[in-house]
């Protein structure tokens, strides 16, 4: 039988395995264009840039998503129930208690940011403070405290990083073939078909890289809500407070695609999808997170 110790080890596994594809489509690609441009530089580099990419992101990731948000500092003598959440659950998770940040917006909503349980952020919506009760609010800060927990924080920065890599290297390749910048190839048809199929794998690779990060970002969220209701041991309350936030349908102001998949819930709002398009979810259904936690209950 499934517990929430299974559920959480199954997606730790189902995210790395995945992160692990993701950097094998950054050095495939960094590989081809060296092979293609005889240039083996170009891997090099590609490597270097990526690694100097993360170690930016690393710093400034929470800074650049917060101000995206247009949070502002949750002032503890005009939120003081949020501070008693936050304070509690940081003493029952074992970790220090992250700055609290407030974003004036109607949509009920939240995230969690930083680079480390030491310099963590958590952002709520002032639509989220007014619509849930406290067992409600603690369901959902026990959430963002998973992410924190679970260094997800840390690998979203990551991976969208690697996203944006991925997609300016398919771009240059793209701009090089039209600008007429080929190797010389002498070695036979099955250099050619190689070369065919590098060129093509390229060119879908931002497409690819960014159905990696999707996938890897609806495994964090069911494993953030499966920890999360091990803190409070009352999924419900998360259960009850995915309701709430699901029956809101307006989009938030400060929506933005690329921090849409940092929240509890997705920022543009419930979508019913089906087939091709949940491969471009950026959260798993709500009526399937929430069966989970009343499965979890039982």
């Amino acid at each position: 039988m499934a517990t929430l110790y299974t559920h959480k080890a199954e997606n730790i596994r189902k995210t790395w395995l995945l992160v692990a594809v993701f950097l094998a489509v950054v050095v495939g690609i960094g590989y081809f264009l060296a092979y293609y441009y005889q240039n083996p530089g170009i891997l090099t580099f590609a490597i270097i840039f990526a690694v100097s990419m993360n170690i930016l992101a690393y710093w400034n990731s929470d800074k650049i998503a917060l101000s995206m948000a247009r949070a502002v500092p949750a002032d503890p003598a005009q939120y003081p129930e949020l501070h008693r959440i936050v304070e509690n659950l940081a003493i029952t998770a074992g970790l220090p208690k992250p700055n609290v940040w407030i974003i004036p917006d109607s949509a009920p909503n939240a995230f969690a940011t930083g680079r480390n349980a030491e310099h963590a952020s958590v952002a709520v919506t002032q639509g989220l403070l007014q619509i849930l009760d406290r067992s409600e609010l603690e369901g959902v800060i026990a959430h963002e405290f998973s992410h924190i927990g679970n260094r997800d924080i840390l690998l979203q920065s990551m991976v969208a990083v690697l996203v944006g890599f991925i997609a300016i290297l398919a771009n240059m390749f793209t701009r090089s073939l039209w600008w007429g910048g080929r190797r010389d190839d002498r070695e036979g048809n099955g250099a050619n078909i190689l070369t065919i199929v590098g060129i093509v794998f390229v060119i879908l690779s931002p497409i690819i890289a960014q159905l990696i990060q999707l996938a890897i970002s609806r495994h964090r969220e069911s494993l953030a809500d499966a920890s999360g209701a091990l803190l409070t041991r009352y999924p419900e309350g998360l259960a009850n407070a995915l309701r709430k936030i699901e029956q809101y349908s307006r989009p938030m102001q400060t929506a933005n695609n690329a921090t849409a998949h940092m929240y509890i819930s997705n920022p543009f709002g419930p979508k019913a999808l089906s087939g091709i398009q949940r491969l471009f979810m950026t959260h798993p259904p709500i009526e399937k997170r929430i069966k989970d936690l009343e499965d979890m209950s039982v």
